[in-house]
């Protein structure tokens, strides 16, 4: 890189955290789930959740195979029409996992009750020695054991269906009018971040070269899918401080396009560093808390904390624009002089 060039690059580094509450503040969140150990040692589970590419199919499978002892590829999510199956709310504020994967743990654990207690009986043995994992059942410290698909079949051949229902809510107590005390969230999950930039003071442009991520979510069902939400949150705020800016014009866009509406691509994306912190919600039975929305919170305010490492100037408003950054660098050299 030529000297003079180098002579207007500048790097900074920001930092900024965030806390984020779980399970909504207007009324009580519930969700309900039914389960059942099925023919074939498998297993099938019903809920009203919404699928809209977050994932959560795969949470509730990989939790319910956990929970009932089969293997994940044998869990079936049935029907997700409220009409035919149980509620389960609203997917969005970070709540899928901790509000419908909680009632999907505790249908699946009423429905593996029913089974063990009837293979219990049937190898004669006391309940609590009985495990399962893996499509395998076994008495431990005894020398018990059969596959899922045998002790379903024993199970049926009793008369006992082993099928599980449960409702899983949060309870909050609103917030106060005039003091603003009380408890709107069941669970909270925390985060920092740290955003490393370099800005061109001859363009105004801002690059960002790093940033590294840690988040609170409880127990973490399924660790890549976490990282993938906390680099999809990284990309949208990216987006959102340097970019990303809906304008309007006596009450009509003036950005009605991707042409005008710029959007970060794969060569925006610097590389993201996540770290998963696990400190289990003790209100929970899955001890899960959630990763949607928090993961994006922290990331504007770090890289404009960023910027002002680098070059000396607050942004004050977002997106961080190479024509705002020039501005900001003016108004302050006026202000100097």
């Amino acid at each position: 890189m030529r000297e003079d060039l180098k002579k207007t690059k500048k790097r900074g580094r920001g930092v900024a955290a965030a806390w984020y509450g779980i399970a909504r503040t207007a009324a009580i969140d519930r969700a309900g789930a039914w389960a059942e150990l099925d023919d074939g040692g498998t297993a099938k589970i019903v809920t009203g959740v919404t699928e809209i590419g977050e994932g959560i199919l795969t949470v509730l499978a990989q939790v319910a195979a956990d929970e009932l002892g089969v293997r994940p590829q044998d869990v079936t999510i049935g029907d997700n029409d409220t009409a035919r199956a149980p509620e389960a709310a609203h997917a969005g504020a970070t709540r899928q996992t901790y509000m419908i994967a909680n009632a999907v743990a505790l249908a699946s654990r009423d429905a593996r009750a029913k089974l063990f207690a009837e293979i219990a009986d049937h190898w004669g043995v006391p309940e609590d020695v009985i495990n399962a994992h893996g499509g395998e059942i076994w008495a431990r410290d005894h020398n018990l054991r059969m596959t899922m698909d045998e002790a379903v079949a024993i199970c049926k051949g009793r008369g006992v269906v082993p099928v599980g229902s449960a409702s899983f809510t949060a309870h909050h107590t609103g917030l106060d009018a005039r003091d603003g005390s009380g408890k709107p969230w069941q669970a909270y999950v925390f985060g920092a971040q740290i955003a490393e930039v370099e800005v061109d003071t001859a363009t105004g442009e801002v690059q960002v070269l790093g940033v590294w991520a840690a988040h609170d979510v409880g127990r973490a069902v399924n660790p890549k899918g976490v990282e993938g939400q906390i680099e999809g949150g990284v990309v949208q705020a990216i987006g959102q401080a340097l970019m990303e800016e809906y304008a309007l014009k006596d009450g009509y866009t003036t950005t009605p396009d991707f042409a005008k509406y710029i959007l970060p691509t794969s060569l925006d994306i610097p590389e993201i560093t996540s770290c998963i912190i696990e400190d289990p919600d003790p209100l929970s039975p899955l001890g899960a808390k959630g990763i949607g929305e928090p993961s994006m919170i922290p990331t504007a305010p770090a890289i404009a904390n960023a910027i002002y490492d680098a070059i000396g100037v607050r942004m004050t408003a977002l997106p961080a624009t190479p024509e705002r950054v020039l501005a900001a660098l003016r108004a302050r050299e006026a202000k100097n002089a």
